[in-house]
């Protein structure tokens, strides 16, 4: 039985098992109980905390904990493939942890239980990719010539076109209003040509390119959750953007999140 930084493969198996179990049920809840942050805070969620700050202690969770596994990783702390699945987790979320809450525009605050319930999902996903990366992964599955894998440069391909199309999109929504404008806008530009939250798809083919080039559940996992999370928020979005600016929307065809499909 496969050892790892804490749990042997059972009991890592029973844990991924349990997040897609809760994530089936996030998915469905949040369909009917919106997540009050965003343009949809909401006094209902409880005391909140400046955006920025909360961004910063939401995301930053699964920047640390894979960082503090990868340092406890000993001899395969350089091994090239981790560690390139390493840095890729990483890049992602030192942008979304110590780049994104600063160039975050406005004065609104996030519900501390949101933040609270983001820092726990960031940590545990943290921990879980690490898991597998660093410590269950089989000997001889993150060899050298995992790089020229299929799988792997496939999902390095397809995470980068995420991650432009999510930085792209966030552009967009920053860049609506001129300074001193207080109108809202329909975005336009981009993939928002589309759909109504394409930060958020691209987030979702970020993260599917990662799990096809790590090639394991714990990849999918993350997935699963990301989609859980984002899916039903779009809809969400959808619906204010087309009540919003009725006039221009039916004529756009827009879907939510995924082009032409949803």
């Amino acid at each position: 039985m496969s050892q790892g930084f804490i749990l042997n493969i059972d009991q890592f198996n029973f844990l991924l098992y349990i997040m897609a179990i809760t994530a089936a049920i996030v998915f469905v809840v949040l369909y009917f109980v919106e997540a009050g942050y965003g343009k949809a805070i909401s006094e209902k969620w409880g005391p909140a905390i400046n955006n920025k700050v909360a961004w910063i202690l939401m995301e930053c969770p699964a920047f640390l904990v894979l960082l503090y596994i990868w340092l406890q990783s000993g001899d395969k702390k350089f091994a090239l493939v981790p560690f390139l699945l390493f840095l890729l987790f990483e890049l992602h979320y030192f942008q979304r942890s110590f780049i994104f809450p600063f160039i975050l525009k406005g004065k609104s605050k996030m519900p501390i239980v949101i933040m609270l319930m983001g820092a726990t999902f960031c940590a545990i996903n943290g921990f879980i990719q690490g898991e597998w990366i660093f410590f269950l992964a089989p000997k001889e599955m993150y060899t050298i010539e995992w790089l020229t894998t299929p799988q792997f440069i496939i999902g390095v391909v397809l995470f980068f076109i995420g991650m432009l199309i999510n930085l792209h999109s966030d552009h967009v929504i920053r860049h609506l209003r001129k300074p001193g404008d207080t109108k809202h806008y329909l975005p336009k530009k981009g993939v928002y040509k589309y759909v109504t939250s394409a930060n958020y798809f691209g987030e979702i083919v970020e993260w599917i390119g990662f799990a096809i080039a790590s090639w394991s559940w714990a990849g999918v996992i993350f997935v699963i959750w990301t989609c859980a999370n984002l899916v039903p928020r779009s809809n969400s979005i959808y619906k204010r953007y087309k009540k919003e600016f009725s006039e221009e929307f039916d004529d756009k065809k827009l879907k939510r999140i995924f082009p032409f499909i949803y």
